[in-house]
């Protein structure tokens, strides 16, 4: 096998809960760089979200950003793939979520905003997050009104949260159970404790990695993807080998073919020195195939 393509989630799977990234990970992706194999972060963040470190691991150079929403090249600055959501389409689904007691942003392009009057008020929502709470501060530009703003714009969105309070996360739960009848064009899922995120239903880290495979000339049986969350579930059913870490959510671990160590362990290179190890290159005893 001369390449294989390694996608990995960022929070909850490359980085650990302190939001750095284990060393043995770091040693691990340099490794699979030199061999030429192809290192891809796969996050629900937009590009300038990610933090430093993980644009400087050796080989990265393709980012599948906003849950599969868009394929960025930052060696070229180009998008090779976006799945957008239409300003009337959010605006529907906020309508729908101001009758509930919960905040909403979104992602278009590469800013984050927020109706106003939510992002002034939001620490109560992430008591439990610190992380996500300063990144909300950092990466939302607050808006009057998120729902005029769009429709004003007249721009797609790549992205759409909903974070709700620790004391509202049985309604989440029942919203994320409703939500393929409730909005039947748009994708819910979640990879924090108390939000939602939706895309288009025609994006998806899965799509996304076969997209750029096939970009890159790799056989998607030698597609390798690493997560912890329902936004990583389609990822890891439709790479070559799925890979759940250990502090993954129960649906991820259902559909993966293997579990690895937990994100603080530095399951994603564990898992990267064994298949290394496993298929060493041609020529010394190599199979031609992943999965």
């Amino acid at each position: 096998m001369s390449r294989m393509l390694l996608a990995f989630d960022l929070d909850g799977t490359l980085l650990d809960d302190d939001k750095h990234i284990p060393e043995e990970n770091v040693r691990a992706i340099a490794a699979a760089a030199e061999r030429g194999w192809v290192p891809v972060p796969a996050t629900g963040r937009i590009f300038r979200g990610i933090p430093q470190p993980v644009k400087e691991l050796p080989g990265v150079r393709w980012f599948i950003v906003s849950n599969g929403a868009g394929v960025y090249d930052a060696k070229e600055d180009r998008l090779l793939l976006r799945a957008d959501i239409s300003p009337e389409q959010a605006v529907r689904l906020y309508e729908y979520m101001d009758t509930l007691p919960v905040i909403y942003d979104c992602y278009q392009g590469e800013g984050g905003f927020m109706t106003r009057s939510m992002y002034d008020n939001c620490e109560d929502f992430f008591p439990f997050e610190p992380h996500m709470y300063q990144m909300v501060k950092r990466l939302r530009q607050p808006v009057d009104d998120l729902k005029a703003y769009l429709l004003q714009k007249g721009e797609p969105l790549q992205k759409m949260q909903v974070f709700f309070r620790p004391r509202d996360l049985e309604l989440r739960r029942e919203l994320l159970a409703d939500f393929p009848r409730l909005f039947p064009e748009l994708a819910g899922t979640t990879s924090v404790s108390n939000n939602i995120e939706i895309n288009s239903a025609k994006a998806g880290k899965g799509k996304a990695i076969l997209a750029l495979a096939e970009h890159l000339g790799i056989d998607p049986r030698d597609t390798v993807a690493f997560g912890d969350g329902t936004n990583d579930r389609e990822m890891l059913e439709m790479a070559g080998l799925g890979v759940a870490m250990e502090n993954a959510d129960p649906l991820v671990k259902a559909v993966a073919d293997e579990i690895t160590a937990s994100n603080n362990a530095a399951g994603v290179g564990k898992t990267i020195w064994r298949l290394l190890k496993a298929f060493p290159p041609q020529g010394e005893g190599g199979r031609e195939a992943a999965g």
